[in-house]
C-alpha cells in the first residue's frame, strides 16, 4: 500500500517565517503578520533582557502571543570561535532566561551569524536544542535531512515575491521558509516586502501557517511513523496526530498513540 504525506489536516503547503535579534520594530511585524493571519518565530538574545525582567517578561508574552520565541545565543556571538565552555554557556543560559522570562520551554534556535561547525552542532543537540535556522537560502520548498542545519527557502530580500507565486502554483508538498531582521524593514524604508507578501499568502486553504517549532514537531512525529512491511498497518508512536493520504488519496488521521489498520 502506498502512503503519501500531508500537512495537518490534508493540506499539502506550510509557510514559516524566522526573525532575528528582537529589534524594535519586531512590534509593527508582528501586527503586520497578526493582521494577516501569519505564524513566526523569533529568535532572541537573552542579554536584552536582564533588566526589569518582570516588566520585560510581561512584554515579551504580549508582543509574541500567538508566535514561538527561539534561542539565537545570550549575547549573540559566533558560537564556531567560542571554547567548549563558553559555548556550553551561551547556548544554555540563552534557553534558561528565555525560559524564565516566558514560562515556555524553548529549544529552536538560530545561527547567529549563520555560522556554525559540527561541534557546534553536537553540543546545540546535547542541551536540549532540536532545530536551528542557517542563513543559507535554497530556493526551494523541501524538508531539511537535519533539523539542525535547516536551510530557509530565502531571505525576504532574495525574489521572494517570485518565489510565492512558485509556492502558490506548486501541485505537490511543500514548505516555504522565509527569514530576516525586522530592523532591515525599518532601515530600508520597504515594509511593502512583508506587507505584499502577507497579503498574497494569506487565507488558502492549502497552507498551514506554523511557527518553526510546530513544523519540525509535524514532519519528526511524521517520520517516527511505523509500519508494517506491507504498510497496512501504521503506528503513530508520537504524542500529536499525523495526517496521511492512502492509495486511493483517501485522507487519514493517525492519532496519537494509536495504531491503524488501512485495509
Amino acid at each position: 500500500m502506498k502512503l503519501s504525506f500531508s500537512f495537518p489536516e490534508g493540506k499539502i503547503k506550510a509557510l514559516t517565517f524566522s526573525y532575528d535579534d528582537g529589534a524594535a520594530p519586531d512590534e509593527r511585524l508582528v501586527e503586520i503578520f497578526n493582521r494577516h493571519g501569519m505564524k513566526a518565530t523569533f529568535n532572541l538574545n537573552a542579554v536584552h533582557y536582564r533588566d526589569k525582567q518582570e516588566e520585560k517578561a510581561d512584554f515579551l508574552k504580549k508582543l509574541y502571543a500567538g508566535h514561538e520565541i527561539a534561542c539565537h545565543g545570550k549575547t549573540h556571538p559566533f558560537f564556531e570561535r567560542l571554547p567548549q565552555m563558553s559555548l556550553v554557556e551561551e547556548i544554555l543560559e540563552d534557553r534558561r532566561e528565555l525560559e524564565k522570562l516566558t514560562g515556555r520551554i524553548i529549544n529552536g534556535m538560530a545561527y547567529p551569524y549563520g555560522t556554525y561547525d559540527s561541534n557546534v552542532i553536537q553540543t546545540l543537540r546535547s542541551l536540549g536544542i532540536v532545530y536551528s535556522r542557517t542563513v543559507k537560502s535554497t530556493g526551494r520548498f523541501g524538508f531539511p535531512d537535519d533539523f539542525l542545519e535547516w536551510n530557509p527557502t530565502c531571505h525576504h530580500r532574495e525574489n521572494v515575491a517570485e518565489l510565492a507565486d512558485r509556492f502558490l502554483a506548486a501541485p505537490y508538498v511543500s514548505l516555504f521558509y522565509v527569514w530576516g531582521h525586522s530592523h532591515e524593514f525599518e532601515r530600508n524604508n520597504n515594509w511593502e516586502i512583508i506587507e505584499n507578501l502577507c497579503a498574497k499568502l494569506e487565507g488558502k486553504a492549502d497552507i498551514w501557517y506554523a511557527t518553526n517549532m510546530e513544523i519540525y514537531s509535524y514532519i519528526t512525529a511524521f517520520r517516527r511513523l511505523v509500519t508494517s512491511a506491507d504498510a497496512r498497518i501504521v503506528r503513530n508512536p508520537s504524542a500529536q496526530s499525523v495526517w496521511i493520504f492512502n492509495e486511493k488519496g483517501t485522507l487519514i488521521e493517525l492519532t496519537g498513540g494509536s495504531e491503524t489498520l488501512l485495509g
